[in-house]
This record gives structure tokens, sequence and C-alpha cells, in this order.
């Protein structure tokens, strides 16, 4: 039921609190896991547990939403989550792909524009550029220009993820029948794709320690599961563009907890590069406040 006062209650914000420390969480395990289990690997055995763990619950959708569920699988459930998990693998710390992740707000609205013919007012467009120039920004850090992998597979990371949530627009399904069908979808894909590229998925499994098991399982059932579920909660009564400033909190909290428990090492122009892309976020998410239409729920996990 929407909310009548259209402000967040305490309550909810304590919520909020709960989804940022879950996703910011899911940094730091998912790091750790992927020092025992490669990236496409680790994206398979998340995508077998929530289908494990939803299938019983997943009905057969109509025919004329499977070339957008398919869709949806594709962008988020297979290629946004491999390549942000093979970028945190590559990452010197977790600042850096955490914040660039977030580039996928501003892509949704030239996504929109481009695709959609939807228009944004100049202060979106002003928005979005300080977004992009503090990517540039962090992107000239000296310990990024000497390895720009990671940077280059988080931004087309985050392309995908953008795609994935234009997709869903008319995509009606609740949060269960969202969650499942995209992890069964993708199930089969990822698999190939970790077999052709990071060879026979036995050994490393076999090889894999319990920080990797836990990884896993903190990706599906907190990250997924109850962070996303708290999202949905809310989101039923609120527009996203109303909880998505807070939500900014997320990556800021992932790199000090790098900082702070995996000893990441962070230079200031990732600090500068990061608040930029931030403010230019949180000014396109405050632009789509103030037009007042509830945006379409996100259903990609912030890694």
């Amino acid at each position: 039921m929407p909310s009548e006062s259209g402000r967040l209650s305490g309550r909810e914000l304590g919520l909020i609190a709960l989804i940022c420390l879950a996703w910011a969480g899911n940094f730091i395990t998912s790091k750790l896991a992927l020092e025992d289990l490669p990236p496409f690997l680790f994206t398979a055995l998340r995508l077998l547990l929530l289908t494990l763990l939803l299938g019983a619950f997943l009905k057969l959708p109509p025919r004329t939403l499977w070339p957008r569920l398919l869709a949806v699988a594709l962008f988020n459930g297979v290629l946004h989550f491999a390549l942000s998990f093979w970028s945190l693998k590559l990452s010197h710390n977790i600042a850096s792909p955490a914040i660039v992740m977030q580039s996928y707000v501003p892509m949704v609205a030239l996504l929109a524009w481009w695709l959609l013919g939807e228009k944004f007012h100049w202060r979106t467009g002003s928005a979005i550029a300080v977004s992009f120039l503090g990517v540039l920004v962090l992107g000239f850090d000296p310990a990024i220009l000497s390895n720009p992998l990671p940077l280059g597979l988080m931004l087309v990371s985050a392309l995908f993820i953008a795609l994935g949530t234009i997709a869903m627009r008319g995509l009606q399904m609740d949060l269960i029948q969202q969650q499942g069908w995209t992890a069964a979808i993708g199930l089969i894909p990822i698999w190939l794709m970790s077999v052709l590229v990071e060879g026979n998925p036995i050994v490393h499994i076999q090889n894999a320690g319990m920080q990797a098991w836990i990884g896993v399982l903190y990706a599906a059932l907190i990250a997924s599961l109850v962070g996303h579920g708290l999202f949905f909660v809310l989101i039923k009564r609120h527009p996203v563009a109303m909880i998505t400033p807070y939500l900014l909190t997320a990556p800021l909290l992932a790199a000090v907890l790098g900082v702070l428990l995996l000893d990441d090492h962070v230079s200031i122009r990732v600090w500068i590069g990061g608040a930029m892309v931030l403010s230019g976020v949180l000014g396109v998410a405050l632009r789509n406040l103030q037009k007042a239409k509830p945006e379409p729920p996100v259903a990609a996990d912030l890694v």
C-alpha cells in the first residue's frame, strides 16, 4: 500500500540501512570468495542456489512476457553479474568497482532518451555529465591506469544492468518470480561461459575454501533475497527515486569496509572521482523524484 505522507518513516529508514549493509557486505564477502572461485563460476553458483530456493514457487509467465524476461535474465542475471564479479576479482580495492557500478543510473536516463525517446531536463543532463566526468577522474588514478581492465569491465557491467532496467519496464512480476526466473534462465548460459572460459568447474569447486561458500551463500541469501526483498517492500510504498539517494550509502560503506577489513589503499583521486560519480547519480535521482513519477524496480544487486 503506497505511503500517504510520501515521506520515509523511521522504520523505513531502518530498512534502508539494512539494505545498504547487506549490499556493502556483499562486496567484501564476494571479494574474498573470488580468491578461490573464478567469477563466472561464482555467478553460476549464486544463480544455482537462487534457482533451488525459488524454483518451487515459480509460475509460468504469459507468452507475451518471455522476450522481455529473456532480455532481463541475460542482461541482469548473466552479463551484469559475470562482468561485475570479474571486475571485483581483478580490482586492487573495493571502492573503485563499488562506486563505478552506480554509473548505471545516468546510463538508464541516457538509454531511455535514446531507445524510448524520453526527454530529460538540463539539470539531469548536467548530473549525467558530472557522473561520467567522475569516472574519468577516477580512471586517471595511477593504480587504475596501470590496470584499466577492472574499471572497463565494471562500466560494461553497469551498461548491461542499465539495459536490463530498461527491459524491465512493462515486466509485471513480483520479486520471487523476477528473481527466480532470472536465475533459472541465466543458469545454463553462465555455466557454459564458465566451462568454456574457466575450465572444469569441478576442479575449482573441490579447491574452494570456506570463504568461497560463505560468499556464495551471502550473495544469494543476504544480498539478493534479504536486500532486494526489503527493497521491493519499500518501492511498493514509495517511488524508486525517493529510495535511490539513500542507497548511495552502500558503495561508500563498501569502500570504508574495504579499507578497514581488507586493508585497501584508496587514493585521493579515487575519493574525488567517486564523489563526482555519486553526486551525479544523486542529481539524476533527485530530478526523477521531482518529476513525481514512480520508477520501475531495479532488478539487479549492486554487485
